[in-house]
């Protein structure tokens, strides 16, 4: 199999990994979005989803973190140097590290909360959410900040016409895709579908990354890898 070809695979598979990972991530919050407290996404919704739903939402991150896992270290093969490739392998290794617990955390105060809910303790289900939340509210904080650097890292290499991509390309980011698509949500009335989108706007603006990628390593001919001409080791 080519260079190419294995990309394209690899690529593939990030964009199955954002489905498991947006598929969780709209089990867990899709309803009514009605909330009488300060977590707007603790809804009535919230607190009637199955439990079936959480469990689904968290056993679908396992194979989805792994699917990311062989997107993004097999796109390092677009940068030029192997300097470059090393540090983003380094920022990546670490930037994955959160994406499953993070998910956890959030299935595990919303898991509480239906479960509290269900059982006749709603103002206890609200309260101990709220608490639970606040307490550990640094890990959000935590993980986004090793979430991100792989794709800072990305954008720089990549406006600096460091890559095989043209510099415009690093406009295509997930952090700027998200962005995006959450100012789009802004425009959107209140409904279970947004609250469900905005939920997994990071999986919908990586699926639209790996994407545009694909497209345009699709479109490349033979010499289209010139610039990276071997999956880094």
């Amino acid at each position: 199999m080519t260079v190419k070809r294995k990309i394209q695979a690899a690529l593939l598979c990030g964009m199955l990994g954002c489905v498991c990972f947006g598929a969780g991530d709209w089990l867990m919050i899709y309803g009514d979005t009605a909330h009488s407290g300060a977590l707007a996404w603790l809804t009535e919704g919230a607190a009637a989803i199955a439990p079936w739903r959480n469990a689904v939402a968290m056993a679908l991150a396992f194979p989805g973190i792994i699917l990311y896992g062989i997107a993004l270290f097999a796109i390092a093969a677009f940068l030029r140097e192997e300097k470059q490739r090393r540090i983003y392998h380094y920022l990546t290794a670490f930037g994955l590290t959160p994406w499953l617990g993070l998910h956890l955390f959030y299935i595990m105060i919303l898991y509480g909360f239906a479960w509290m809910s269900a059982g006749g303790y709603q103002e206890g289900a609200l309260a101990a959410s709220e608490a639970m939340f606040g307490h550990l509210s640094w890990v959000v904080i935590l993980s986004e900040a090793l979430m991100l650097p792989p794709y800072l890292y990305w954008f720089w290499v990549l406006a600096r016409g460091n890559s095989a991509f043209p510099k415009r390309m690093a406009l295509i980011n997930p952090l700027i895709l998200y962005a995006l698509l959450k100012l789009i949500t802004l425009l959107m009335p209140e409904s279970a579908f947004r609250l469900a989108f905005t939920n997994g706007l990071m999986s919908e603006s990586m699926i639209i990354w790996f994407a545009a990628m694909l497209a345009w390593n699709a479109r490349q001919g033979p010499r289209g890898m010139r610039q990276a001409p071997s999956l880094p080791r």
